[in-house]
């Protein structure tokens, strides 16, 4: 009986972020990338999202690795928790290792991790599938697409990329891996879909070059160039640029700076030592011979930037004549999160450059004249978008169908769905591909109900009361105690409360022997409908009754 082969995404198929997928044959899975993804601006107290990986609960002795196509935040900040969970090696490049090294100091799984480095035009042997990764063009060196041979045939996972025929790191796309994988016959691609709505090629990393040149000879100050911090390609480019204009260079976040360090060691960072500064150090240097790299550039509030942006970092404030340079993509959702942290950098004095207001950015995503180019090298027989929102990936189908790919043969999918590949492509259940929420050290505990909560919670605030209460005579005890915090402001509203704390009163007056529950739902019924008809607004009230005999 011949096994079949499925590819199941439990993440990055609907949305941009936490990307995830599975390839399963028979008894045998491997896991492509673990990351997060940010947390939408209503989703309250939520510090970033991972994928929902419950069907691999119970196939955990079937999983035979994770191989990791690259180093950023949405392919590999869920490892650690991943790893937490099942026993497997980590297969990835040195650069991505050193990156996934980095966070694992942070947070360490219970148990031993086993990492396994490899290169581009290495093969490697994982159970019945062989992986041969290959060299691709992203926002980060060291990015890889992968070639999987499985008993059903040639998979060909493009990973993050673009066609950059100038990168900044001197190494191209390796189109003869690719037109080898032609060569053989690809039974499926599955490709990034991020630029699907863009027309054209994508920018090469290296106009970015003449856009900081310009931003360093026209400030009058420091220059802050924000961005990811495993954006090790964008930091050697603002360094070569500062170099050339006689500028030192500061790192500041903890993250940037580890990751610096460690691409320093490895020799994918070129810093002279001369060069690079401590950030207490920036204060003894003239403001027009400073860079600080720095992160916050999605708004985040605990980054860097967003603490310039209120005056709440400890070593560091914008200062007039300051120029601040957004250089990444604003990740979806992420808007109204960065147009507050620019708005208040303006407020500090800052002179601010961000895309599209100036070219300070380019996208590390293949637009639709390369993921062209990549259909017509490769001609799949299957086609699975991957990477990118719903609209994105039902664009990168349309773009396979005016390449002559039948719609039947194309599968544009959200996450949770398992794909059967035979003689046809089918379209099965649906299993679990959620978000799974991250709320400090929980992981998983805060579900919807709670995110329904913290919205109403920070839309109306909340009413507490507190009562004594006698069950055996039926009555209260003394005053309530009334608290209310984001409702209203006290002194300005004791009328209220004071007609608050009688309806209380009233509401606990009740027959002998009913229980304090009882009263609870009593007080809480009555406060609401007080409430809403004296300020048309919805406060969550919480009654607390306490037994007592006196």
């Amino acid at each position: 009986m011949t096994e079949k082969l499925r590819i199941i995404p439990l993440g990055g198929l609907g949305e941009v972020g936490k990307n995830m997928l599975c390839i399963e044959y028979g008894r045998n899975i491997l896991v492509i990338d673990a990351g997060i993804m940010f947390p939408e601006s209503d989703m309250l107290g939520i510090d970033y999202i991972i994928p929902d990986w419950g069907y691999l609960r119970d196939k955990a002795n079937m999983i035979r690795a994770i191989i990791i196509t690259h180093g950023h935040e949405d392919h590999i900040g869920a490892l650690s928790h991943f790893l937490s969970e099942f026993n497997v090696p980590v297969y990835a490049t040195r650069l991505t290792r050193g990156l996934i090294e980095v966070k694992l100091k942070r947070r360490h799984p219970p148990g031993p991790v086993t990492l396994h480095t490899f290169a581009p035009g290495d093969v490697i042997h994982i159970g019945p599938f062989t992986v041969e990764p290959y060299h691709v063009c992203h926002s980060i060196p060291d990015g890889v697409g992968l070639g999987i041979t499985t008993p059903a045939g040639l998979i060909v996972h493009s990973g993050d990329f673009k066609f950059d025929h100038t990168p900044v790191d001197g190494w191209p796309t390796d189109f003869a891996k690719l037109a080898e994988f032609s060569g053989r016959g690809v039974l499926a691609l599955l490709s990034d879909s991020t630029n699907a709505d863009q027309p054209g090629n994508t920018s090469s990393e290296a106009v970015l070059n003449d856009a900081f040149h310009q931003v360093m000879r026209q400030a009058p100050g420091r220059v802050i160039v924000a961005t990811f911090a495993s954006l090790i390609s964008r930091i050697q480019q603002v360094v070569d640029v500062a170099g050339q204009h006689g500028r030192k260079i500061a790192i500041a976040g903890r993250t940037m700076a580890d990751n610096t360090k460690m691409a320093r060691n490895l020799g994918y960072l070129d810093i002279p030592d001369d060069m690079l500064v401590n950030l207490g150090d920036t204060k003894h240097l003239p403001a027009r011979k400073t860079v600080i790299m720095a992160t916050g550039a999605q708004g985040e509030p605990t980054a860097v930037l967003g603490r310039l942006a209120v005056g709440t970092h400890p070593s560091l404030s914008i200062q007039e004549g300051d120029t601040v340079v957004l250089s990444s993509h604003t990740i979806p959702g992420n808007e109204e999160l960065i147009h507050r942290v620019i708005n208040r950098l303006f407020q500090q004095g800052a002179d601010v450059y961000y895309d599209p207001l100036a070219q300070v950015h380019v996208s590390g995503h293949a637009s639709q004249e390369e993921q062209k180019l990549l259909l017509n090298m490769l001609r799949p027989r299957f086609f699975i978008p991957i990477h990118g929102e719903l609209r994105h990936l039902k664009q990168h189908a349309k773009i396979a169908q005016r390449l002559d790919i039948p719609p039947e043969n194309i599968a544009a999918v959200e996450n949770g769905y398992v794909l059967t590949i035979g003689e046809q492509l089918h379209i099965g259940e649906r299993v679990p591909g959620g978000y799974v929420f991250v709320d400090g050290a929980r992981v998983g505990e805060v579900g919807p109900a709670v995110m329904r909560e913290r919205e109403e919670l920070g839309r109306n605030g909340f009413v507490m009361a507190i009562v004594r209460y006698n069950p055996q005579k039926g009555q209260p005890v003394g005053r309530p105690h009334i608290i209310t915090r984001g409702f209203i402001f006290v002194p300005s509203a004791e009328n209220l409360l004071s007609e608050a704390e009688k309806l209380t009163l009233s509401a606990a007056s009740t027959k002998t022997g009913t229980p304090g529950a009882e009263v609870e739902k009593q007080i809480q019924s009555t406060l609401s409908k007080f409430l809403f008809q004296e300020t048309r607004s919805r406060p969550i009230v919480i009654p607390t009754v306490l037994e007592c005999e006196a």
